[in-house]
């Protein structure tokens, strides 16, 4: 445990923020598992909803700069595809 104010401050500020992380990028693995469970049980259409539930929980995380803005696309450009391919 540190001894200077301004280091204990920052070690309760960093819990905070890694609990609030973690807990953003929860959010977007559970989004994206049920993405891919609809694609793995064959149902397109509930597959599609869920893309667009995924996405905006992907985008929400990297406004909250938990993701990079080029690794939340890449994030869900791969669950697109997905998605896409099981159409066709």
């Amino acid at each position: 445990m540190p001894n200077i104010k301004s280091s204990i401050l920052s070690v309760k500020t960093d819990a905070k923020r890694r609990a609030k992380n973690n807990a953003e990028k929860s959010r977007v693995r559970t989004a994206s598992r049920k993405v891919l469970d609809a694609i793995e049980a064959g149902k397109a259409d509930e597959a599609k909803a869920l893309l667009t539930i995924a996405c905006k929980t992907i985008d929400m995380a990297a406004a909250n700069h938990v993701y990079h803005k080029n690794a939340a696309s890449r994030k869900k450009s791969r669950l697109a595809r997905k998605v896409n391919a099981m159409a066709n």
